[in-house]
């Protein structure tokens, strides 16, 4: 078991009752919307060993193969089903990533994520306004650890970590529950478009989704502001 992310967790929730990780999945897609999870867990069950197997096969979503990530997707549902933990996904479609760009999407769809821990009785407080849940009071009842850089203008107190998917379990569950939620939802366009492959690339830009996008153009599931390289402008 690599136990370098349980022990950075259980530093950084100190004080606090509740320790959330949050990850984004899509950003770098040209279709489809961008997906984010937060995953929180009790400081008690940080620092004990509840989450010993997940730790043991967690990692950053991006390292692991489709089939022991949905494995992995479906030990954390089996742990929120046993209290363990909770989590939530969130997303911006397409038309959001045009309006506000996939970084204002982005933090749209975490600041859901967070907003979805509240639908059940783990993070008590969470569906209430933004602030509070992670105002400094004492003690906090939660701390939240968003990977990578920190976010400017986000509703909620964060600690950036930079490779946070790698460095904190939080932060790896989120990774993997937000990837596996995207995957599936692009999946499941798959069949209206079949022309793009979606079920094999997901909407990333492969060179086989790059010629299907210059044979076909886009679909309406693609990103425009992504594609000024891969289309002519009249194309777009």
């Amino acid at each position: 078991m690599d136990a370098a992310p349980l022990t950075f967790d259980r530093a950084r929730v100190d004080g606090a009752a509740w320790l959330v990780g949050i990850d984004e999945a899509g950003r770098g897609a040209l279709a489809g919307p961008v997906a984010a999870a937060a995953v929180a867990v009790r400081a008690e069950v940080l620092h004990g060993d509840a989450l010993n197997e997940l730790a043991a096969v967690a990692r950053d979503s991006k390292t692991l193969p489709a089939d022991v990530r949905e494995s992995v997707f479906a030990a954390i549902g089996t742990a929120a089903g046993a209290g363990v933990l909770r989590f939530a996904p969130g997303e911006a479609s397409v038309a959001e990533i045009e309006t506000a760009n996939i970084l204002g999407a982005t933090k749209l769809a975490m600041a859901r994520a967070v907003a979805g821990l509240g639908e059940g009785p783990a993070v008590p407080g969470a569906a209430d306004a933004a602030g509070p849940l992670f105002d400094a009071v004492a003690p906090p009842p939660a701390r939240l650890l968003v990977d990578g850089l920190p976010l400017k203008n986000f509703p909620y107190r964060h600690e950036a970590v930079v490779k946070g998917d790698a460095r904190s379990l939080v932060i790896a569950l989120a990774s993997i529950v937000a990837k596996v939620t995207r995957d599936r939802l692009m999946r499941e366009l798959a069949p209206r478009y079949p022309a793009y492959g979606f079920d094999r690339h997901v909407g990333y830009g492969t060179a086989a989704h790059r010629a299907a996008l210059r044979q076909h153009g886009r679909s309406p599931v693609h990103r425009v502001r992504f594609l000024r390289k891969v289309l002519p402008a009249g194309d777009q």
